[in-house]
């Protein structure tokens, strides 16, 4: 009897004992299959914060990286692509919309002292997209090659220009070429030099005149002159106070920007302080400062005036100059707007310009009917 309890109890002691075996394997594919569930939450989890988590790393710890990638985001929106060209060793970069057409002359846009080809995404926005627009960064500027003075000053970046034309097959139709502050300069220039190649010109805000009435700015640059070692030139901020006093000087209504928008912008912009100062007195110099005027008796091009009336980088009395100079110029004054007519006013700036380029298309259409 003893021995048949002895075995019952081994027996009760082994089906405990799977039993328990049993529960502890359940329980470990029970963890196993949570485990994994919760794995699968936390990477689709992933999958939508880690976005999120790098636009709040970017915005607090790189600012001017996410400012790129905003103007890029930008550029796809818009259907810009960037492109480059080349004349021998030389390097072009700009970014392109649509192809050119036998209708619609091409438009090709040069930025200001400081600026890329980015800051006409604002006017891009609002032009046809079945415009052919080409946006080039100026000599040293952005993409483009970087060399020495003698590509910065005003004739130099004509010459540039013009070799750009050439890379991409601009100078096979006559196209609209339009250009402010110092690309205004550049652009006026570049008419009374190849005006065979335009079918018109606007100039925005444009340097290189004598102005009836001097700004402040200007005023300051004098002063410059005579200063042997320049330490500090408004329009190259190195600090957040400096830049917003830049924004300031340049527009009528300034951007209300967060304060790390503005380190992102410094933060780009502060890399090419030096390469900026250069470009600068390249541009104050005897040789540069009034181009444009010196060049406006050879001027034949229709020619498009636009001026921010609150414009304290250049005064506005210019645009008297280039009305009285120019047989075949048309002047739009912009109430309270500053230098930077692109970004105060940039709808306003593409409907002129279309409207200025269709008054010019009816008019040859005109004339080959009368002939």
């Amino acid at each position: 009897m003893k021995g048949c309890c002895v075995m019952r109890e081994e027996e009760e002691e082994e089906e405990e004992t799977e039993w328990s075996t049993d529960c502890r394997d359940t329980q470990e594919e029970e963890s196993d299959r949570a485990r994994a569930e919760m794995e699968l939450i936390v990477l689709s989890g992933g999958i939508l914060v880690l976005p999120v988590f790098v636009f709040i790393a970017s915005f607090l710890f790189w600012p001017g990286s996410l400012l790129k990638a905003y103007n890029w985001f930008w550029r796809q929106r818009l259907g810009l692509l960037v492109r480059y060209s080349h004349c021998g060793n030389y390097r072009f970069c700009y970014s392109s919309r649509g192809t050119p057409r036998d209708a619609t002359p091409t438009l090709l846009l040069l930025h200001g002292f400081s600026a890329s080809k980015d800051m006409w995404l604002p006017v891009v926005n609002h032009l046809p997209r079945d415009l052919h627009v080409v946006c080039v960064d100026m000599p040293g500027h952005e993409g483009t090659s970087r060399t020495g003075a003698e590509d910065y000053s005003i004739q130099g970046q004509v010459t540039r220009v013009h070799q750009f034309v050439q890379s991409i097959g601009l100078d096979k139709r006559p196209f609209h070429l339009v250009g402010t502050s110092m690309g205004g300069n550049v652009a006026g220039v570049y008419a009374a030099r190849y005006p065979a190649q335009l079918s018109g010109v606007t100039l925005m805000c444009p340097a290189g005149l004598v102005y009836p009435t001097e700004t402040e700015f200007i005023r300051r640059l004098r002063e410059l002159e005579n200063t042997p070692q320049v330490e500090s030139i408004p329009l190259i901020p190195s600090t957040p106070q400096e830049l917003d006093d830049m924004l300031k000087l340049c527009c009528y209504t300034p951007p209300k920007l967060h304060r790390q928008v503005m380190q992102g912008l410094l933060d780009n912009r502060i890399p090419n302080n030096e390469f900026y100062k250069e470009v600068f007195m390249e541009l104050v110099g005897e040789k540069s400062r009034h181009l444009l005027q010196d060049n406006l008796h050879l001027i034949t091009s229709p020619v498009q005036v636009v001026w921010g009336t609150e414009d304290q980088v250049l005064d506005v009395s210019g645009a008297a100059v280039l009305e009285a100079r120019l047989p075949n110029c048309q002047v739009t004054l912009l109430e309270k707007c500053g230098h930077s007519v692109s970004l105060e006013r940039p709808r306003k700036t593409a409907n002129l310009i279309m409207d200025f380029m269709s008054a010019q298309e009816v008019g040859c259409e005109n004339s080959k009917k009368l002939s």
